[in-house]
């Protein structure tokens, strides 16, 4: 292991650096701090013997820092320190609730200087000033410090809170409770540990490029998609645990039934295909919809743009099926004779492949044939609810005689090997999570519920992670009866590593990543704890003409947040009484899963949305 730079700002009577000393690795090195001037201290004998016992070890100390701008303290070759250490920060004297935060926030704005990559910032804090829930009793957030929020406020999140033990440095002795020599309370204090952020980024639409026969299209990523296409959480070089779940679940379904492995397709469907849509799958009012506009231009000449490739093993023009042209030629004459866009949209479902899988000549009754793939759905913002899912299809085909039999043979395995999954990570007096599948009105089909009461109060514990249908009919196998099964893998991995935020599968952080080691299976631990919440209310007088949609109002609040919001509440309704003109007022909560995120940004992300949802949804706002 390298070694490692230590700076302590704030020391008051050195005895924690004194302490420290003692017991950090030789190959480590020490830099203690204070405010204070070598002469203030020259009267207190502790400080001076603490100062004695640091010099004869090596340490380098310095006074007069101010831990508000260490930039100033440090030349840029000696600024990168792997941690740094702030013990219980006051103001001085009586100061109040609002000068310590912004002591605080000038801290961690004057620690992104100097700290080093991958470093952390450690900050202890009597019980209660905090404001995060590991505070015991937590105090009300205006009355507090709001650690977290201040934290973020220099690109920094809470990646651990442990208890505060002046046992485990021997000697240390903290001073200055209101600028005197008195000690603060430490009884149930905590030590913070904070690490830096991914920088919170506005967000610049990807630029797509798609080859159709000898011809390049592209497409603008839909803004409430950003950061969600072409990630390849499921190729064959990915370690992710959606891949991880997914190829668990299909190998203990190839101990029970031979299994047909297919190539997913290319996610875009054309306008004129969308009739494949089952009456029995997802509406296509929920897809997305995007226009796909000829490229002449090779990717390098559009500069300044994000320009990204989809890959060539999900997409082939024969599958996008584009309108063939009057004459009935073939498919890249017919490309020929498009000109300008094509409005296509992205699958919401692997389930506009049934028919296709089912009317090859090349099925094969009795094997699981199994489709994984990325599907994309407009849905209203709740804790559970993604427009972006992995998505895995399961599809049985038996004779109609022994469909009753192949159905629960089926069910009987996939609960079996789901039941092993949700216990792997069971944690000591936690509760069971139960699989069931529910039958639907119409007696053929079935919901795959999980019950899990392992996320805690604040959610939902019975879960749709997956359907069961037995309505396909094959023209080619008419003598066949068919079970389909569709499983959100998503959801699934969420519930088996006890992940509480979907969102969080999504995350460019590396850390997510290193949660997961293979063959084996833990309960995901979050380096995002605790992230501070806004709330922001809106109003608007709706267009008795054009209506409002609040599924598109969801969504325009889902682009615009980046996928910040994780709330919208209806908050009341109300008829003028002369006019009848109706207004709405909805409640929007603010809140990141692995990023920081300043007051400071969801108020310019409110004001941008409010001026959104005048021009695409024709309100007036109030």
């Amino acid at each position: 292991m390298a070694p490692r730079r230590l700076l302590l700002v704030g020391e008051g009577n050195f005895s924690f650096a004194a302490a420290l000393s003692e017991t950090i690795d030789p190959s480590s090195s020490l830099t203690a701090t204070c405010l204070q001037n070598a002469a203030h201290l020259a009267r207190d004998p502790v400080a001076q013997e603490n100062l004695r016992r640091l010099r004869e070890r090596g340490t380098e100390i310095r006074f007069g820092v101010d831990c508000t701008q260490l930039a100033n303290a440090f030349e840029p070759p000696n600024r990168k320190f792997d941690r740094i250490y702030f013990n219980f920060p006051h103001c001085g004297r009586k100061a109040g609730v609002a000068k310590n935060r912004e002591l605080l926030a000038k801290f961690f704005q004057s620690c992104a200087d100097v700290l080093a990559g991958e470093g952390e910032v450690h900050v202890a804090l009597c019980r209660g000033q905090g404001g995060t829930p590991a505070d015991k009793p937590q105090r009300e957030w205006h009355n507090s410090w709001q650690v977290v929020a201040m934290a973020a406020l220099g690109g920094f999140i809470l990646s651990d809170v442990i208890p505060f033990s002046c046992e485990a440095v021997p000697g240390y002795k903290c001073t200055g409770y209101r600028s005197q020599d008195k000690s603060f309370h430490v009884e149930g204090a905590l030590n913070h540990i904070f690490t830096e952020s991914l920088p919170f980024e506005g967000s610049q639409p990807r630029i797509f490029r798609i080859k159709l026969g000898d011809k390049w299209f592209s497409f603008l990523e839909p803004e409430a998609l950003a950061g969600k296409l072409n990630r390849g959480f499921l190729e064959a070089s990915s370690c992710h645990p959606v891949k991880t779940i997914n190829e668990k679940l299909i190998a203990e379904l190839g101990t029970a039934f031979p299994l047909k492995m297919l190539k997913c397709s290319c996610p875009l469907l054309p306008q004129e295909s969308t009739s494949v849509f089952p009456s029995w799958n997802c509406d296509i009012l929920f897809a997305f919809w995007i226009s796909l506009y000829e490229d002449n231009l090779n990717s390098k000449s559009l500069t300044g743009e994000i320009i990204q490739e989809i890959e060539d093993s999900i997409v082939s023009f024969s599958e996008l099926s584009l309108p063939k042209s009057p004459k009935g030629d073939d498919n890249e004459e017919a490309l020929e004779g498009i000109h300008g866009q094509v409005k296509v949209c992205l699958r919401s479902s692997l389930l506009v492949h049934v028919q296709a899988v089912i009317q090859a000549p090349d099925f094969l009754p009795g094997s699981l044939h199994i489709l994984s793939g990325l599907v994309f759905r407009k849905c209203h913002i709740l804790p559970f609810t993604m427009p972006a899912f992995h998505e895995t299809l399961i599809i049985l085909g038996v004779n109609q005689n022994l469909k009753h039999d192949g159905l629960f043979a089926l069910l009987d395995h996939l609960k079996g090997i789901l039941d092993s999954l949700l216990i792997q990570t069971l944690l000591e007096d936690a509760k069971m999570s139960k699989v069931e599948f529910v039958p639907q009105p119409n007696g053929k089909d079935y919901m795959i519920q999980v019950m899990s009461p392992n996320f805690g109060p604040d959610y939902a514990t019975d879960l749709i992670i997956g359907a069961v249908n037995t309505s396909a009919t094959s023209n080619t196998h008419k003598d066949q009866g068919f079970v389909i099964v569709s499983i959100n893998l998503d959801l699934l991995t969420m519930l088996i590593w006890h992940i509480s935020d979907w969102r969080m599968l999504w995350t460019f952080d590396n850390r997510f990543l290193k949660n997961f080691v293979p063959e084996k299976i833990v309960p995901f631990k979050s380096y995002c704890l605790y992230p501070p919440c806004y709330v922001h209310d809106i109003s608007f007088w709706l267009d008795e003409k054009k209506g409002f949609d609040e599924l598109e109002f969801h969504t325009v609040a889902r682009a615009v947040s980046q996928d910040t919001i994780t709330s919208i509440q209806l908050l009341g309704r109300f008829q003028h009484p002369r006019t009848g003109q109706i207004s709405l007022c909805y409640r929007l909560t603010y809140q990141t899963c692995d990023k920081a995120l300043t007051q400071q940004q969801v108020a310019l992300m409110q004001c941008q949305f409010r001026k959104e949802i005048q021009q695409q949804l024709h309100v007036t706002l109030r």
